[in-house]
């Protein structure tokens, strides 16, 4: 058995870019003093996720530039290896995107959304490829928001090249009137953490999913087994790192391997 602890980074909206960088540098130390491997953050955390309602500054890559080093040397004092949800610019559009550091501080690549929300068209461009990262032992993926909700083949893609887990950040915050949940997995709750347990079960690996900490948060951050069985669950609301093991023995992704439709291509 090789266990690996990861940390999911379940945190408020920063106030600013500058608070996002500082936030997540906190963040960084306080998941490898836990003794995690890895930590994930929220979708596009740095600068902050473009969402109606939030005011965030016109991109600006020499920003994420100097953010992106800075993270990068934290993640290297706190020898963890760092997958950041960001934004990235690429030809002069934007693109929602997760930077992997290396526990090195050395940069590791980037998964770039594939699948936008349509709320999402007019402000972002998608990505046009996949792939896995390292974590010592560890194996992963990213599937980020709408595109690991609504798109099984996001997930089965990083398990059929080898990752044992595959990370989904992603920001859903309440809406006026909406149910506010208070347990993971009440019959109330929307299909969203009912798709949590799918992707993992249906690929035999497991799914952890990192969102905002906000007021009546429709979901959670939590961690599936490759079963489909709950691991962890942070409390709907609550700022703070959710950490887990992850006995990557455990995840075979034979049911991943199996698949031979044409749903594969993404």
């Amino acid at each position: 058995m090789s266990v690996v602890r990861i940390a999911l980074a379940n945190l408020r909206y920063p106030s600013s870019p500058d608070d996002a960088v500082a936030r997540v540098q906190r963040a960084v130390s306080q998941a490898s003093a836990k003794g995690a491997a890895v930590v994930c953050f929220p979708e596009t955390y740095v600068p902050g996720y473009r969402a109606l309602g939030k005011v965030t500054p016109p991109a600006d890559s020499d920003f994420l530039n100097r953010a992106w080093e800075s993270i990068a040397r934290a993640a290297a004092d706190a020898k963890i290896v760092v997958a950041l949800g960001t934004e990235r610019i690429v030809d002069g559009a934007i693109r929602i995107s997760v930077l992997v550091i290396n526990a090195d501080g050395s940069i590791a690549g980037y998964q770039d959304k594939m699948q936008l929300d349509p709320t999402e068209d007019g402000i972002y461009v998608p990505g046009h490829e996949r792939r896995v990262f390292r974590a010592g032992a560890l194996t992963f993926g990213v599937a980020i928001c709408h595109e690991g909700w609504r798109y099984p083949e996001t997930v089965r893609w990083a398990a059929r090249h080898g990752a044992h887990l595959v990370f989904h950040p992603h920001l859903h915050e309440a809406e006026p009137g909406g149910y506010r949940p208070t347990s993971f997995l009440d019959p109330l709750n929307t299909f969203h953490e009912k798709a949590m347990l799918c992707r993992a079960a249906e690929n035999t690996c497991y799914f952890a999913s990192v969102n905002y900490a906000s007021e009546g948060s429709p979901t959670t951050s939590a961690v599936i087994a490759p079963d489909g069985s709950v691991v962890a669950w942070q409390p709907y609301g609550t700022e703070g790192l959710l950490v887990a093991d992850i006995d990557t023995d455990a995840a075979t992704r034979l049911l991943a391997s199996r698949c031979t439709t044409g749903a594969l291509a993404i």
